[in-house]
C-alpha cells in the first residue's frame, strides 16, 4: 500500500512539472517608461516686488535664487511634481546699447556651452504680445537644460531663464514633463510685462 502512495506521488510530481513548462518560451519584458500624469493648467500673477510681471503656473513654487551670483530679481520657479525649476534672471540695462549687446551674447554664451552634449539646439523668435522679441532655444540630447530663454524690451529690462531637472532620467523620458513646462515657459513669456 505504501508503495502504491508514493507511486501516485510521484507520478503527481511528474504531472505539475510537466504541465507548467507549457511549451512557451521566456522572453524579458522590454524596459518601460514611468508614467506621468500631468496636472492641469492654471497660473497665477507674480507679486508686485519685481520690475517685471507675467502668470506662471500654480505648480511651480517662487523661490528666491540662492546661487552665489544671485542679485535682487532673480528667482527659481520650482515644480516639485517634476524635480525641475525655471531659474530667471533679471538684468537692468538703463538704456545702454552695450550692456542689451552683452548680456544677449552671455545667453547665448550659456545656451552654447551645452554643445557638447546636445545633438540639436533650435532657436525660435517670437514676438510677444506687447512688441517685444524673445528668443527661445530647444536642447536636445542629454543636456541639463532642456529649454533656455531670454527677451528684453531693448531699453530697460532684460530677463534669461533656463529649464533644469534635478534628476538623471533621460530626456527622452522626460518628454511629456518638458514638454508641459516648456507651455508654462511659452504662457510666462506671452503675459510678460514690464513695470
Amino acid at each position: 500500500m505504501w508503495k502504491i502512495r508514493v507511486n501516485s506521488g510521484l507520478f503527481l510530481l511528474v504531472l505539475i512539472v510537466l504541465g507548467s513548462c507549457g511549451g512557451e518560451t521566456y522572453l524579458p519584458k522590454p524596459k518601460g517608461y514611468n508614467r506621468i500624469d500631468l496636472p492641469e493648467r492654471t497660473y497665477q500673477n507674480l507679486p508686485d516686488s519685481f520690475p517685471y510681471a507675467f502668470e506662471y503656473s500654480k505648480h511651480a513654487l517662487l523661490v528666491k535664487d540662492s546661487s552665489w551670483i544671485s542679485e535682487r530679481y532673480w528667482i527659481d520657479l520650482y515644480y516639485p511634481y517634476f524635480d525641475a525649476s525655471v531659474e530667471v534672471s533679471y538684468k537692468p540695462i538703463l538704456k545702454n546699447q552695450k550692456l542689451t549687446e552683452e548680456f544677449i551674447t552671455t545667453s547665448y554664451r550659456l545656451t552654447a556651452q551645452h554643445n557638447q552634449k546636445a545633438y540639436s539646439i533650435e532657436e525660435t523668435v517670437l514676438e510677444l504680445p506687447d512688441g517685444s522679441f524673445a528668443s527661445v532655444s530647444e536642447l536636445e540630447g542629454e543636456v541639463p537644460s532642456q529649454l533656455a530663454f531670454h527677451v528684453s524690451d531693448s531699453t530697460n529690462h532684460f530677463l534669461r531663464g533656463a529649464l533644469y531637472f534635478k534628476t538623471a532620467t533621460k530626456n527622452d523620458s522626460l518628454a511629456p514633463s518638458i514638454n508641459f513646462i516648456k507651455m508654462d515657459i511659452l504662457h510666462m513669456l506671452n503675459t510678460l510685462e514690464w513695470k
